[in-house]
């Protein structure tokens, strides 16, 4: 007779010992070679892929000077400088401490729409406070040589212990557009709070009179749109001047979004998304009073920095969104760079996920001067690459 007593220890032995001999999830990391790269896309048939520079780590985002040199921000806290297709070994001095925890840092760089009259550059960054808090901040300083002269601090949003990252964009009015994010508390519901948001600023960090929500007692003047999770990607339609951003989900559901004045997008309580353990997180997937995004993505890509081309040197993808992905569906090592298709109503048409081979999270793209594409990956020896026609 059997021994149910001697068999349930067994049993419960060897579910200990599988789950000991599980792998961990992911694809394998695969360092960048040397390259040039050459792949076929669905429409624009035979692109090479060079690297620009390497050795960068954790660039967050890239932004081109008059000249051609390029800024690229580290989100441990440097700003470094690409001259000539050679990247400086002497970072940019004159920028201020940020708080580099995990996904905290040093964020975004854009130059003001007269860069070339006033030399001035604006940056995002997590500004260390107490006690474990900080809070997301704009900066400014001049250009001048190697160094940031003048650096003045335009915003700080309330201590938190949040951590998000931030974007910014110069709209056609001057005015500047920011994100921030709010992945695990109400804040982005919250009116009096800064976090969730699109804020809207003029370029000395003052509050536009404009604004939807000037005047209105409880709501911080500052915010343009609420609802948001972590936006890690913002731009300006180069034809329209629409405001897009878009939003990490998080498990499933990230989205692309038109930013609307005063508008409510829904986080949390309105997501396509789940938890991360596979539980539901919203209450529905939409409500009234929200945005419906332009763009969802199920599973997720992890989004991040994104642009609309408008360059000749690949005439199928113009008018197209590319979107940086550091990942799809929760499994790491399968970072891409997104193409989306629209029609002249901006409704999605189809999408292409490229550079899948090189196994790269993609932190940043944006086009260049010249008409060509380059690209960031979020690595610890992080590299900028640039997208050519192979032909």
């Amino acid at each position: 007779m059997c021994s149910w007593t001697r068999i349930v220890p067994i049993i419960l032995l060897a579910s200990t010992s599988f789950a000991q001999q599980r792998q961990p999830i992911g694809l394998p990391h695969v360092a960048l070679g040397a390259g040039p790269f050459t792949f076929d896309t669905a429409e624009e048939h035979k692109i090479r892929v060079t690297v620009v520079a390497r050795g960068i780590p954790h660039p967050w985002s890239l932004a081109f000077l008059p000249n051609g040199d390029m800024l690229v921000t580290e989100r441990g806290g440097r700003l470094r400088i690409v001259r000539d297709g050679v990247l400086d070994a002497k970072a940019i001095g004159g920028l201020p401490k940020v708080h580099a925890v995990r996904n905290a840092g040093l964020f975004d760089v854009a130059l003001h729409p007269k860069f070339a009259e006033n030399k001035l550059i604006y940056f995002t960054y997590t500004k260390p406070g107490e006690n474990g808090q900080s809070a997301i901040a704009l900066g400014r300083g001049r250009l001048e040589g190697a160094d940031l002269a003048d650096v003045k601090e335009l915003f700080v949003g309330e201590w938190t212990t949040l951590l998000g990252g931030s974007r910014i964009a110069f709209a056609r009015d001057g005015t500047i557009y920011m994100t921030t994010g709010a992945t695990s508390t109400n804040a982005a519901q919250d009116p009096n709070s800064d976090y969730g948001k699109v804020l809207r600023l003029r370029d000395d960090g003052t509050i536009p009179p404009d604004n939807p929500f000037v005047g209105k007692p409880g709501h911080k003047p500052e915010i343009f749109s609420m609802g948001h999770r972590d936006q890690l990607g913002l731009t300006i339609h180069p034809e329209t001047g629409a405001v897009f951003s878009n939003e990490n989900g998080p498990n499933g559901g990230d989205e692309l979004n038109l930013i609307l004045p005063g508008r409510n997008y829904g986080w949390p309580l309105v997501s396509y998304g789940r938890g991360y353990d596979g539980a539901p997180i919203a209450h529905s997937l939409a409500a009234e009073k929200t945005e419906e995004p332009v763009v969802i993505w199920i599973p997720s890509i992890a989004p991040s920095g994104m642009t609309f081309y408008t360059g000749d040197r690949f005439p199928a993808w113009k008018g197209n969104v590319f979107i940086g992905g550091m990942r799809r569906g929760e499994v790491p090592g399968t970072g891409r760079l997104e193409r989306v298709v629209f029609n002249g109503k901006m409704e999605e048409l189809r999408r292409e996920s490229l550079l899948t081979e090189l196994g790269q999270r993609i932190r940043d793209v944006r086009q260049g001067p010249d008409g060509l594409l380059y690209v960031l990956t979020e690595e610890e020896d992080g590299a900028l690459l640039r997208i050519e026609p192979a032909r």
